[in-house]
């Protein structure tokens, strides 16, 4: 990413004038329509993706309102969802549920809290309305008032609350990743074909209108045949500054220092000296208070007994420190009990990505393309022996591009050549064992150059998609020649011609801005329930989302077996991992060791 002020002017001139060129031959010039539409932000998502307005607000809670779970409530729709109640055993989490997350302006953007989603004066009006539950999402999934829940706790609790709920009759929209391993995932839509019961994952990108516009850009034909998609999520993350190891209330023996320090009471010192500062304004001294109180519920998490919810006390000997079960608790991501590394927290996202554009041009549509194995290393290698969890991995994926054989239901077979179409005299498919798309991907700690996104290359073009909010096109000459986009028949082609006014798209753009998908994923799930039309499947259902899982916890296993004295990191995928109804996991080598982890799994889930 990391492009200089022009070349990001010439991407956006050529992304816009495509957008306009192809709202003549399709409903998918969705900018440029929107705006004639009249369409606001809030609509955009049922005007593209074809929903509307459900014919009442789907009864809803909310189990995890950690970070993820307070971007969730930020994005709910009241007009979909009704908020009957919330759950989570942490004094912090249930603040900022329903209080939003004052530690920065971009972190209340995204976290507004219910008050503000659903217009409470205050945390009091609110709970009369709202339920909580303090004792743990069991209690919270018997309530008869809840008809669906939204899930994003830890990725070890996924599947235990996503199963229970779907055999309590909830509907379940779930956070990535699926679930911790791929019998769980495979348990789990099961579990929803049995009860027929909605479940959706929370793979964004799949109700990112800019995502899906790119998806169409890259069908009309705009950049040619893909054979390469290079994707990033670099991170400045270092050993005292880590996002995923949050303060610990009551303080903590600093592992650097061998000091015994104390973040938050440090942090509520500064924000008191602040409110009493005589200089300090009205609107200051508003903001202040609301920061003391979030710190304060953010001290009161060491009263959480996380021992009686499942979570671990452990001696570490490398560092020769005992980790607590509140510290597992709240720094699950670094442990692979509880996590899932950067696999599983960034980088399904952006594979899920990868895989949504090979597929754009597979000869079935609406089938997901498989990739056939990946090659991967990674570790820990900026990071003390505090952690379980790689800071930084490397990844590299062979999918079949065009005119590489696949056949969706046993996987690859042999080339056979096909006949030219009669017409054209343009064969309409030709078995190539050498057609192959690689797939890169990286995810680093302590250097953030080039932030996140995807690189998409193909033989007429590229297209540039950063931080889920921007898209560009070059010419395949680079990124320093200026380029029109013409749209010819249904195909088309990048050259010099001008492609028409960008102006509406420009000005459609600016007036709904950018959205990642988040709001847009939950409406069309509420609207699913509401039909009560089980032919309405959310986009990122649980066929699509083990997909993702199998791709990025696949992925996870070769850089751990790369780990290993003289192994390495590759592994070829086999496509009975992605059926959920056949029983072979990655995890085992033999059918009959796939069928104990399913019945260990069962009885983990509590499935008879």
């Amino acid at each position: 990413m990391d492009l200089t002020p022009e070349q990001r002017e010439i991407g956006r001139d050529n992304y816009y004038s495509a957008i306009t060129a192809f709202d003549k031959v399709s409903r998918r010039g969705f900018l440029a329509g929107a705006l004639a539409a009249g369409g606001a932000a809030s609509g955009l998502g049922a005007m593209y993706f074809g929903y509307s307005s459900p014919r009442r607000a789907i009864r809803v809670c909310v189990i995890g309102t950690g970070d993820e779970g307070n971007v969730l409530i930020g994005a709910l729709n009241p007009e979909y969802v009704d908020v009957v109640a919330i759950c989570d055993i942490r004094p912090s989490s249930i603040h900022r549920a329903f209080h939003g997350d004052w530690s920065s302006p971009a972190a209340l953007e995204a976290r507004p809290g219910l008050n503000a989603v659903y217009g409470y004066a205050d945390e009091s009006t609110a709970r009369k309305h709202i339920k909580v539950y303090r004792n743990g999402w069991e209690e919270a999934i018997q309530d008869p008032n809840v008809e669906a829940v939204i899930i994003a706790l830890p990725l070890h609790l996924h599947a235990p609350a996503a199963v229970a709920a779907m055999q309590a009759g909830k509907h379940v929209l779930c956070e990535k990743l699926m679930a911790h391993n791929i019998a769980q995932c495979k348990l789990m839509a099961r579990m929803a074909d049995e009860t027929r019961t909605f479940m959706s994952i929370g793979h964004q990108r799949h109700y990112s209108v800019l995502y899906d516009n790119a998806v169409n850009l890259i069908r009309w034909g705009l950049l040619g045949e893909i054979h390469h998609i290079r994707a990033q999520w670099h991170r400045n993350n270092l050993p005292g500054s880590d996002t995923w190891a949050a303060p610990m209330p009551g303080g903590e023996l600093q592992r650097f220092s061998g000091k015994q320090i104390n973040q938050i009471a440090d942090q509520l010192r500064n924000y008191e000296a602040a409110m009493a500062d005589p200089g300090s304004s009205a609107s200051d001294r508003k903001r202040l208070a609301k920061q003391i109180a979030q710190w304060r519920a953010l001290d009161a998490d060491q009263t959480v007994d996380a021992a009686a919810h499942g979570y671990e006390d452990l001696y570490i000997p490398q560092t020769g420190r005992k980790r607590s079960a509140l510290e597992e608790l709240i720094r699950w991501r670094l442990w692979d009990r509880t996590g899932g590394g950067l696999m599983a927290e960034l980088g399904s996202h952006q594979l899920d990505a990868a895989s949504i554009f090979i597929s754009a041009l597979s000869r079935e549509k609406g089938k997901t393309v498989h990739p056939l194995s990946v090659h991967a290393v990674g570790g820990r290698h900026i990071f003390p022996q505090d952690r379980d969890a790689d800071d930084h991995v490397y990844c590299m994926f062979e999918y079949p591009g065009q005119g590489y054989d696949y056949d969706f239901d046993v996987g690859y077979r042999d080339q056979v050549n096909m006949l030219p179409d009669p017409q054209s005299g343009i064969p309409s498919f030709i078995d190539d064992g050498n057609k192959k798309v690689v797939v890169t991907y990286s995810s680093i700690n302590g250097n953030g150059f080039g932030g996140y996104g995807e690189i998409v290359m193909g033989t007429k073009g590229t297209l540039v998609l950063e931080r889920e909010k921007e898209v560009m096109v070059y010419s395949n000459r680079g990124t320093s020649m200026r380029t029109g986009v013409t749209a010819k028949g249904s195909g088309a082609v990048l050259d010099t011609a001008a492609s028409g006014d960008a102006a509406p798209a420009r000005a459609a753009e600016a007036a709904t801005g950018v959205s990642r998908g988040y709001r847009e994923q939950i409406e069309h799930w509420a609207w699913c329930i509401a039909s009560g039309d089980y032919g309405n499947q959310p986009r990122c259902d649980g066929p699509h989302a083990l997909a993702d899982a199998v791709v990025a916890l696949v992925a996870r296993q070769a850089i751990k077996r790369g780990q290993q004295p003289n192994q390495s990191g590759f592994i070829s995928f086999r496509p009975e991992w992605f059926d959920y109804r056949n029983d072979m996991v990655p995890e085992a080598e033999t059918l009959v060791e796939s069928q104990k982890q399913f019945e260990i799994e069962k009885q983990n889930l509590r499935i008879v």
